[in-house]
């Protein structure tokens, strides 16, 4: 099956996890791991997976990655087995009080990636997941680059 995984990072953390994804779904597929603003539209539809990852910036994916699927046209991803995920703090290392509300009001990058990939006709094939950041700007938790080869290993049961 051909994949595409595309993602964005700002310090790294993101495409750390992208590459792991890679790793496991390349292992058995034709999978590409690129960075957002490498891929025109058009070249997302060639792909029989698509899978979309984002730091979370201000409670939402960064730019590169919505102005990409916005490109993408509706019914674009039909026949398209997808999935989501961003980098994110976690509720329990968020301070002050007040960020703790606003995270658990607004969320992160992965659930809104999610909702436009099905907007433009993908099929969620797992739920949207998060990988964990010691900081805004990493590095990632201890563990998460494993979990990230798992959750791909679940990827993998699904096509």
């Amino acid at each position: 099956m051909k994949g595409l995984i595309i993602y964005d990072s700002f310090f790294g953390n993101t495409e750390q996890v992208a590459r792991e994804i890679g790793k496991v779904l390349g292992a058995e597929h034709d999978v590409e791991v690129l960075r957002a603003g490498e891929v025109k539209p058009e070249r997302v539809k060639d792909n029989k997976l698509l899978i979309v990852g984002s730091p979370t910036r201000k409670f939402r994916p960064v730019p590169s990655v919505t102005g990409l699927l916005g490109k993408i046209p509706k019914n674009g991803l039909k026949g398209v087995k997808a999935a989501a995920f961003d980098t994110r703090i976690v509720l329990e290392d968020a301070n002050p009080g007040f960020l703790r509300f606003l995270m658990k009001r607004f969320g992160w990058a992965a659930q809104p990636i999610a909702d436009r990939l099905v907007k433009k006709g993908g099929e969620m094939i797992v739920p949207p997941e998060g990988f964990a950041v010691k900081d805004s700007e990493g590095p990632l938790k201890e563990g998460e680059a494993e979990r990230a080869a798992d959750w791909a290993k679940r990827i993998l049961a699904e096509i």
